[in-house]
C-alpha cells in the first residue's frame, strides 16, 4: 500500500464521506473510491460498508486503521522533521523585543514557530532601549523588534510590522495631565526626560531638541531604561514621549498618558545582522509578519 493510499484511507475512515474526503486531500470522490477498491481488493475483505445515506468501517477496517495510524503520524513527523534539518531550521534562535506589546506579538508568533519547527527552539528576551543594535552585534540575539529608525551599515532593516500613536508621559499634577491632547510644539514648555545611548538619527526622532517650529526644547534627567524614566516623570522631573499603548501596560498612579494629535506614529521593524540572513531568522519572520496581520 502506497503512502498517497494510506493517506485517503485514514482520512475516510475520519471523514466517513467520499466527498469531504475528497474535499480535504484535494482529489476527486472517484479517485478516493478507487484507491479504497484496490486496497479491498489486495486485502481480500471489505474495508468500508457503503450505503446511500452511510459510510461505516467494517470491523477489518477499523483494525487497519487502529493499525495504520500510529505508522503514518510517526512517517509524517519524521518527514516534517528531515524537511526542518534541511531548511537548516534548528537548534536555537533568540529574539529581542524592546516594549512589552512588541513582546506579545513575538511570543505569540513563537508559539506557531515552534509548531512548525519543533527542533529549533526559540528563546525569547528583552532589549534595551538604550543599545538597540547592542545585542545583535555581539550575537547573543538573532532578531529584535524594536522602534525605528536604525540605520545601521552592518545590520538588515526587514518589514515594518505596525504603528503605533504617540502619547506624552506627564506628571499626574502637571498642566498636561488635564488636556484631551497635545501638540509637539508643547515639547518646548516642560523639560523632557530621554534615554540615552541611541543614535543621534533615532534621538531626533523619538527624543527631538526643537520642535517642528524651531524651539528650543529644554532637557530633564536623562537615563538608560525605560522604568527609570517612568520614574523620573512620576516624580515631577519632566515628561517624555512615547507610544500610546504604554497607558495600557505601564499604568501609574503619578503619571498620566496624554495622546499626540500631530506627532508622526512609532514604527516597530524587524532587525537582524547582515551576516545573519539564515533561513530560521528567515522562517521566523515570516511567522511574524502573518501574526501581526491575523
Amino acid at each position: 500500500m502506497e503512502l498517497r493510499e494510506i493517506e485517503i484511507f485514514l482520512a475516510l475512515a475520519e471523514e466517513l464521506h467520499f466527498g469531504r474526503t475528497a474535499d480535504r486531500l484535494h482529489v476527486t470522490p472517484a479517485r478516493v473510491s478507487q484507491a479504497i477498491k484496490k486496497q479491498e481488493r489486495a486485502i481480500g475483505a471489505e474495508l468500508f460498508k457503503r450505503t446511500s445515506r452511510h459510510v461505516q468501517l467494517t470491523p477489518i477496517g477499523a483494525q487497519l486503521r487502529d493499525g495504520l495510524a500510529t505508522g503514518y503520524q510517526q512517517i509524517q513527523e519524521a518527514l516534517a522533521a528531515a524537511a526542518t534539518a534541511g531548511q537548516g531550521i534548528t537548534g536555537e534562535l533568540r529574539v529581542g523585543y524592546s516594549a512589552a506589546w512588541c513582546g506579545n506579538l513575538v511570543v505569540a508568533a513563537a508559539d506557531t514557530f515552534r509548531a512548525r519547527h519543533p527542533h529549533c527552539v526559540v528563546h525569547i528576551q528583552d532589549s534595551q532601549l538604550n543599545d538597540p543594535v547592542g545585542p545583535l552585534r555581539d550575537g547573543s540575539s538573532d532578531l529584535q523588534l524594536i522602534e525605528l529608525p536604525i540605520d545601521e551599515p552592518d545590520i538588515v532593516n526587514g518589514p515594518v510590522l505596525f504603528t503605533e500613536p504617540r502619547a506624552l508621559a506627564v506628571p499626574a499634577g502637571h498642566p498636561f495631565a488635564e488636556r484631551e491632547t497635545v501638540s509637539v510644539e508643547d515639547l518646548a514648555e516642560a523639560p523632557m526626560v530621554a534615554i540615552t545611548g541611541q543614535p543621534q538619527y533615532f534621538l531626533d526622532i523619538h527624543y527631538p531638541s526643537r520642535t517642528p517650529k524651531g524651539r528650543l526644547i529644554p532637557r530633564g534627567p536623562s537615563t538608560s531604561a525605560w522604568q527609570e524614566v517612568l520614574a523620573l516623570v512620576g516624580a515631577g522631573k519632566g515628561v517624555s514621549p512615547t507610544s500610546a499603548r504604554a497607558a495600557h501596560y505601564y499604568s501609574r498612579p503619578d503619571i498620566v498618558y496624554v495622546p499626540f494629535r500631530d506627532a508622526q506614529p512609532v514604527e516597530y521593524g524587524l532587525l537582524w545582522p547582515v551576516t545573519g540572513n539564515t533561513p530560521k531568522v528567515r522562517a521566523f519572520v515570516e511567522t511574524l509578519l502573518e501574526t501581526a496581520t491575523a
